[in-house]
């Protein structure tokens, strides 16, 4: 009568191949796993930067109110007011932090332009808003507003 089995090359030769498979498949996992978390920290830097260009944007070129000097964030009324600000850590409009968005470094710079054709740039202001994230990665959204 034939005995049935496996051998012991047969029996390493098995262990090794699932080895390799689970090896091969744990590093996929792992790769998907690093990225996937890379790709929510830029979304939240592109969304902290549209909020803040969409924030700015809404705001008129020409001060509308000449006399009175605003010093607080809460109080600006023109573009030019956001030139040079920089929060670290994400705030909303009326410059208060935002929880859990403190690792983000928001920076804003207002400008002249004359990139945009049939328009002076004494009439037309860039507005670059530069978002740091936690691993050091800068997003930057652009946008122009004129006085019309």
């Amino acid at each position: 009568m034939r005995e049935r089995g496996v051998t012991m090359i047969e029996l390493v030769v098995a262990i090794t191949i699932v080895s390799m498979a689970a090896v091969a498949l744990l590093g996929a996992m792992s790769a998907i796993t690093t990225r996937s978390a890379n790709a929510m920290v830029r979304h939240q830097s592109v969304a902290i930067a549209e909020a803040y260009l969409e924030e700015i944007l809404a705001k008129p070129v020409a001060n509308p109110n000449p006399s009175v000097v605003e010093t607080t964030r809460a109080t600006w009324d023109y573009v030019d007011q956001y030139n040079g600000l920089v929060d670290v850590g994400a705030h909303d409009q009326f410059g208060n932090a935002i929880a859990n968005l403190s690792n983000y470094t928001v920076s804003v710079s207002v400008v002249q332009s004359s990139g945009l054709s049939g328009i002076t740039a004494a009439n037309s202001r860039r507005i670059d808003i530069t978002v740091s994230d936690p691993t050091g990665v800068k997003v930057m959204l652009s946008g122009y507003r004129t006085n019309y």
